[in-house]
């Protein structure tokens, strides 16, 4: 940036020497027939014009730096950052609003940071042209210095309306990307349950209000742009006014009224600099509102202390759960939400006051030896058996037993290659259930100390989920599980089921002890089961 304001600068003088070059070659060399003085001072201006001409070539290259430097470090500031609020990410900022910080937003930054080179280098050469101009005539320089506080009082207000408008529709921006992401994300299932057409409407609504605000937003963007042609050119025309009757007055000579048409036409840069930067940076205090408020997003807190040695049991006073050590516990509840929360202040997500033995977990470092398994976490492209090993190196014989522990056998079966077949990105070449039983097929091969594994078997059929209960708890056998279900079959294989009902837990036992003493627990797991689907 200080190389572009050094360039801009230079560049910007160099435009306020050909309009003096010329006057002295109309007056020294033109009227007085000097043919060796006006060769002399239109070689000058040639070579200025050149000198000029790489000047802003640089300029302009400085520029493109800037431009892109600025972005990609805007680029890199926020994917750092969405890397250090890791899983409480999708909890602060939704996906839309993180692709437009992490795009839109760096750009308009960006295109703002290069005002600083014409920027300060049209001042320069604003202060050069008047003081030129004092000394053909006063009354023009104050005209010319004049001239700017006016474009400032008529562009101004627009700008602070610009800034208004911009920040209404970035917010509608940042919602619609995020509903949109939402719904391709979603377009089989929507296709499946014949709710396409729904978030259609839905989303062509949202999207004509967006264009409403874009209107209003280009409205506005409209006349300063126009302002930005039309109030330089009428700058210049009551300059040459004013210079053309002095010069037919004798007040000033032929030389200086080119002079004066010279630096008139030359400021017609800066001033549309100066509206060009004012629109910029208009709307790149939009942006940077909102790439600020990200970056100061605070990832969930988790402390630095040791995890306790050995086994420990999980607490979590809000809800009454406890997770015995080397116990495979089930925890069930009508509603899906109420386990998430047991389970995300059990890992150390948001804020928790859950225990490990006896300390917090917000004051432990666990993310080495508890897991939390769900059904949204990333599939990255690759080998079946990359997949699965996830940061951990593939073994061929360790893939394929967690691969028989989420019965995963039918998946390395169908794939061209088997183990090493390749997996689509967010494995969009599997079913629902398969991609499900990747996931937990990831989850036993990290084989923490403690997992916590979200409805591990929601998506795939009844034969299959037994297989899927009997491969997990032999895998985890003699290591801290938790998993939120109403399955019969998991729910008949863990050591300690968990019935929360309003987000407590209301009775705890073996599965069979809950069915014959508990009428709501009972009624809960007919009802799942009546349910169940298959994938």
């Amino acid at each position: 940036m200080a190389l572009g304001a050094l360039v801009g600068s230079a560049w910007m003088a160099g435009l306020t020497l050909p309009p003096y070059l010329l006057s002295q070659a109309v007056d020294n060399g033109l009227q007085r027939r000097d043919l060796p003085a006006l060769t002399a001072w239109v070689a000058v201006l040639f070579a200025v014009g050149g000198a000029n001409a790489g000047l802003a070539i640089l300029r302009h290259r400085t520029m493109t730096l800037i431009r892109l430097d600025a972005a990609y470090r805007t680029v890199r500031a926020v994917v750092r950052h969405a890397t250090r609020l890791g899983a409480a990410l999708p909890r602060r900022a939704g996906p839309g609003e993180v692709v437009t910080v992490g795009m839109a937003d760096a750009w308009v930054l960006a295109q703002a940071l290069t005002v600083t080179g014409p920027g300060l280098g049209a001042i320069v050469a604003y202060v050069i042209a008047a003081v030129l101009l004092f000394g053909i005539s006063p009354l023009l320089a104050v005209v010319v210095l004049a001239g700017v506080p006016v474009l400032a009082a008529v562009v101004g207000p627009m700008l602070r309306r610009l800034q208004r408008a911009g920040t209404s529709y970035r917010e509608q921006q940042g919602v619609l990307a995020e509903r949109l992401l939402d719904i391709v994300g979603g377009l089989r299932v929507l296709n499946g349950l014949g709710g396409k057409e729904l978030f259609a409407r839905r989303y062509r609504a949202e999207s004509g209000r967006l264009r409403r605000e874009g209107y209003r937003v280009g409205a506005v963007t409209s006349w300063i742009q126009a302002l930005g042609v039309g109030l330089p050119g009428l700058f210049l025309a009551v300059v040459i006014w004013l210079a053309a009757r002095m010069a037919a007055g004798g007040l000033i000579t032929a030389g200086e009224l080119v002079a004066v048409w010279g630096y008139a036409a030359m400021l017609a840069v800066p001033v549309a600099f100066f509206i060009e930067g004012g629109f910029d940076i208009g709307h790149a205090l939009v942006a940077g509102r909102r790439v600020v408020a990200f970056l100061r997003l605070r990832p969930d807190p988790q402390g630095a202390a040791p995890a306790p040695p050995g086994a420990a049991e999980l607490w979590d006073p809000e809800s009454g759960v406890v997770v015995p050590p080397g116990l495979l516990t089930a925890l069930a509840t009508a509603r899906a939400s109420d386990a998430s929360a047991v389970v995300d202040r059990l890992g150390g997500y948001g804020p928790t006051t859950a225990m490990w033995g006896d300390e917090r977990i917000d004051t432990l470092a666990v993310r080495d030896r508890i897991a939390v398994a769900d059904n949204e976490s990333y599939l990255f492209a690759g080998a079946l058996g990359s997949v699965v090993a996830g940061r951990h190196e593939p073994r061929e014989a360790a893939v394929e037993r967690v691969l028989a522990g989420a019965a995963a056998g039918d998946i390395v079966a169908g794939l061209p290659g088997g183990a090493t077949g390749l997996i689509d990105d967010q494995g969009r070449n599997l079913s629902g259930g398969q991609r499900q039983r990747i996931r937990l097929a990831r989850a036993l091969y990290a084989d923490p100390e403690v997992l916590l594994a979200l409805d591990p078997t929601s998506a795939v059929d009844a034969h299959t989920e037994a297989a899927m209960a009997e491969g997990l708890r032999r895998a985890r056998a003699g290591r801290t599980t938790l998993v939120t279900t109403t399955s019969p079959a998991l729910l008949e294989r863990a050591d300690v089921v968990h019935w929360l009902v309003e987000g407590r837990v209301a009775a705890t036992g073996r599965h069979r002890d809950l069915l014959a003493a508990q009428p709501g627990y009972r009624a809960l797991v007919d009802r799942a089961s009546g349910l169940a689907t298959g994938s």
